[in-house]
């Protein structure tokens, strides 16, 4: 999510996924992927933490549930600075198909939001969106989506 990297947030996604997402999105998570390349670079930054990550599996099907905890900051047609912290769960069936293991359907649960006017920063931020992120050095290509 934090590169919107399109092709890498569909390979997580069986090509029939459902992303529910609630009030914020409701669709395939190819269209989630596409969702999010439309409403994320406006951002400044945002990163998402996931954790109490729990999975069970039982054949070719596996349920997972995850806490996560997404920030951004965006800055105001003043120049004002404003972050969001939003806190939620994904709820995710997976499906292994051909030896794949993807998510079939994806759930959010949000839980809870905030937002406020950023009055400080340190630092600049580092790093990229996109493949001169110097993740994508250190990391093997990803699987193809399966589209």
């Amino acid at each position: 999510m934090d590169r919107i990297d399109v092709p890498l947030i569909r390979s997580v996604f069986h090509p029939d996924a459902i992303a529910d997402y609630g009030a914020m999105y409701s669709g395939t998570g190819y269209g989630f992927a596409d969702f999010i390349a439309e409403v994320h670079p406006p951002m400044q930054t945002h990163t998402h933490h996931l954790s109490n990550i729990a999975v069970t599996v039982d054949g070719d099907v596996a349920g997972s549930e995850c806490y996560v905890i997404m920030r951004a900051r965006t800055i105001g047609a003043d120049g004002t600075a404003h972050e969001t912290v939003s806190h939620g769960r994904y709820v995710d069936r997976w499906e292994r198909r051909d030896a794949i293991w993807r998510i079939a359907h994806r759930r959010y649960l949000h839980s809870l939001d905030e937002l406020w006017t950023a009055s400080t920063r340190l630092f600049e931020p580092a790093g990229s969106r996109g493949p001169d992120d110097p993740a994508y050095d250190v990391f093997p290509d990803p699987p193809a989506s399966a589209d």
